[in-house]
């Protein structure tokens, strides 16, 4: 099959990821994933791609699980090749979530049960069987073609794993019940050390796309499950973060400067400052309208700024803290926070 001139320009930017046979068979089954109209399963995508003899079909299995080339290499190319063509020169802009991919089999590696958003309500919380994977997306935003929408390229990814979901899986087959009711005792009791949480996979994503773009800053953009302390306090320099706000979170002035002659350490932190509701309601600090029709978003909010420390999560770091009320009453009230000290509310929100 013939393919055309711009298309293999387009591959030629990962050829130095692959062995040169194996990037013969990243661009036939690349090709075939493209022109495919049915489900995209490797048998499909050699029929698709027109590679039905020649070789054998075993190459393209293997290019999964045997060939020769770094997943994370191949995301920084990905990376590079999207910020030439979709945004040069602009700011990075970053998102981490994460994803549930339904799938099915008992022994699929790296399956569990997670919690599905797209079947949960907020009175009650449903999971399904399947793969959890932490995605950090590039966030395109192009004011010419597409100046309503906002396009989350995914870039690079890590698999979320139950803590004891591998350990009791392996150990749980062809036993009896009670010996498998021992087996799951035992892997409660025998926590993986080795194992990761979402955040903290969601950190070393972030510390990769740190070490791609050295001399970038990067803005990060992240829901409440990421803006906790394993993450805040852990970021690279060139990184500036935008999370969510605990409604019930504690707020607090700068830590002020120690006395000289005092005993003890100095303070880590200041006063506590007022709730989320009691800051709403203070007649002392009035709130400021700001009207937006971005992204399809046509609304009027009213907001609040300051400058506090959210401890908790950023111990001495000072954030840029965001009050937001729906003036429709649609919305809950929320608070978000900028590690970035300069930015306005109209700049964060």
């Amino acid at each position: 099959m013939e393919l055309t001139a711009s298309f293999v320009d387009l591959l030629q930017q990962f050829a130095p990821v692959f062995t040169a046979p194996t990037y013969q068979t990243v661009v036939a089954i690349v090709a075939g994933w493209v022109l495919s109209q049915r489900h995209r399963f490797i048998t499909e995508v050699i029929f698709s791609s027109g590679n039905v003899g020649n070789g054998h079909w075993s190459r393209f299995h293997r290019f999964f699980s045997h060939a020769a080339w770094d997943i994370d290499s191949f995301s920084m190319a990905l990376a590079q090749l999207a910020m030439t063509v979709l945004a040069p020169g602009a700011t990075l802009r970053w998102a981490v979530d994460d994803t549930l991919c339904r799938k099915r089999g008992l022994t699929l590696y790296g399956a569990g049960m997670h919690y599905d958003p797209l079947i949960s309500s907020r009175p009650k919380a449903l999971v399904s069987w399947g793969h959890d994977w932490v995605v950090l997306c590039l966030l395109v935003v192009h004011p010419f073609w597409a100046p309503t929408k906002v396009f989350a390229l995914p870039i690079a990814a890590r698999l979320s794993i139950n803590r004891q979901g591998l350990t009791k899986g392996k150990k749980s087959q062809g036993k009896s019940a009670k010996a498998k009711a021992k087996t799951t005792a035992k892997a409660k009791a025998k926590a993986d050390p080795n194992h990761r949480t979402r955040p903290e996979l969601a950190l070393e994503l972030i510390r990769l796309v740190a070490r791609w773009f050295p001399d970038e800053e990067i803005l990060m953009l992240g829901d409440s499950a990421y803006g906790g302390r394993s993450v805040l306090s852990h970021l690279p320099p060139n990184v500036q973060l935008i999370s969510r706000v605990h409604p019930k979170g504690a707020l607090y002035e700068p830590a002020p400067p120690k006395i000289k002659g005092t005993k003890g350490p100095a303070r880590k932190k200041g006063d506590r400052l007022p709730g989320m509701a009691e800051w709403a309601e203070d007649p002392e600090q009035p709130w400021t309208q700001l009207d937006f029709d971005q992204f399809g978003l046509q609304a009027s909010v009213s907001v609040k700024t300051k400058t506090a420390l959210y401890y908790q999560s950023g111990r001495n770091r000072l954030l840029t803290i965001v009050l937001v009320r729906d003036l429709q009453g649609k919305r809950l009230d929320q608070m978000f926070y900028c590690t970035e000290l300069d930015w306005t509310a109209r700049q964060i929100l």
